[in-house]
């Protein structure tokens, strides 16, 4: 078990991404002394030179769904892998956040005489790794060969665990449950947070952070088109345009779907989810596999402002709130049963749904220093793997 601070090695597949940030400063606020450095590919066309103030190695960048450039750019980087050796072996700690950087940190771990912990962080289950082929099978062999040199696995969902890492994975590693949780150390249970919001119409949605579900692009547009002007729906974040290569078009030419850009996780949450009613809590873009099983950001950052989350009744998120007693679970067809609830929804129901809401404690859905430690500490007392 490590005495002093750990130096903790950070290998992340988006230095852009903002759910990397937040881990950072989860990390640093595990303990005055903890040191970060960060490396890893970006999704961004400017290089990255530090995330929240740790120093990062840019290693290039990737594009969504570029799957043969990731690979290649992976094995470039294990080929020129002794430029890190430094960043290795001063590390106590490495986090590898997806398969591809696990192999990174497994070819740079093997770098070191003493080798350090590895931790394989995995919050998104690709597509690849569920194939039933041949091709599927290969990649869980390479999960499980490379995580055998890793002390522990770090996840966000139970349904992960239950539905890939246990049954199908080739995985066997303690596991680390870390929520999506709002880190916010300056968050205050404001006096705005006890009022309750002027009721609609106009109902209005908020559907915030990477926006990627083409699914729920169409959706969304249908209802607010078929709304008569009764239903408005916010999007804030990043759109995949990979995805929904027609968003910009769509929504300039849809009264009532607005995209007013990005925002700062978590300075801007406040003013985001006070000025809807419900959270889109909705996510199929991989239906059936990631998207059923997650537990998405905005669940979490919409519980802490008390918009009433919509999900989807068949899947972790509808399982999760349907056991706390809230939200708006809708059963297939989606369409439907979304349409239905909007025809059906006056004042009353939706205080009942709000009030139910402000019911939740904070702590679901806010990380606590206590968390950030708890985490520090999990990390601290493991033994690195004798691979």
């Amino acid at each position: 078990m490590m005495q002093n601070p750990p130096h903790i090695f950070y290998l992340v597949h988006d230095l852009s991404d903002t759910a990397v940030a937040r881990r950072i400063r989860i990390l640093l606020a595990g303990g005055a002394a903890v040191t970060v450095a960060v490396a890893g590919f970006r999704r961004t066309e400017a290089p990255v030179a530090d995330v929240e103030g740790c120093p990062a190695i840019d290693l290039g960048r990737t594009y969504n769904g570029g799957f043969i450039q990731r690979i290649a750019s992976v094995l470039r980087e294990t080929a020129l892998i002794q430029r890190h050796k430094k960043n290795f072996e001063k590390a106590d700690i490495i986090i590898a956040r997806n398969l591809e950087m696990l192999a990174v940190a497994v070819r740079g771990r093997s770098l070191c005489a003493k080798p350090p912990v590895l931790v394989y962080e995995s919050l998104d289950i690709h597509r690849l790794l569920l194939n039933q082929g041949a091709v599927g099978r290969m990649m869980r062999w390479l999960e499980g060969w490379l995580s055998r040199r890793a002390s522990a696995l770090i996840t966000s969902s139970p349904a992960f665990v239950k539905s890939y890492f246990e049954p199908l994975s080739q995985i066997r590693l303690p596991v680390i449950m870390a929520e999506n949780k709002v880190y916010d150390p300056a968050f205050a249970a404001t006096a705005d947070l006890n009022l309750p919001r002027a009721p609609g119409p106009v109902w209005r949605i908020g559907w915030y952070g990477i926006i990627r579900c083409r699914k729920s692009f169409d959706m969304l547009t249908r209802l607010v088109r078929d709304s008569g002007g009764t239903i408005a729906v916010v999007i804030r974040g990043r759109p995949a345009l990979d995805q929904i290569p027609d968003f910009h078009a769509v929504v300039n030419a849809t009264p009532g779907l607005f995209y007013d850009g990005p925002y700062k996780n978590p300075d801007d949450l406040h003013a985001l989810y006070r000025d809807v009613h419900f959270t889109w809590a909705i996510d199929m873009f991989e239906e059936g596999q990631n998207s059923s099983w997650l537990l998405p950001n905005r669940l979490y950052e919409g519980g802490l402002y008390n918009t009433v989350p919509l999900a989807r009744a068949t899947v972790e998120t509808g399982r999760f709130l349907v056991e706390r007693g809230i939200g708006v679970t809708l059963a297939d067809p989606l369409p439907e049963s979304l349409g239905l609830f909007f025809r059906d929804l006056d004042a009353i129901s939706y205080q009942r749904l709000e009030k139910a809401a402000m019911e939740i404690p904070h702590s679901q859905w806010l990380l606590r220093d206590e968390d950030s430690l708890a985490l520090i500490g999990a990390l601290k007392a493991l033994q690195p793997a004798r691979i």
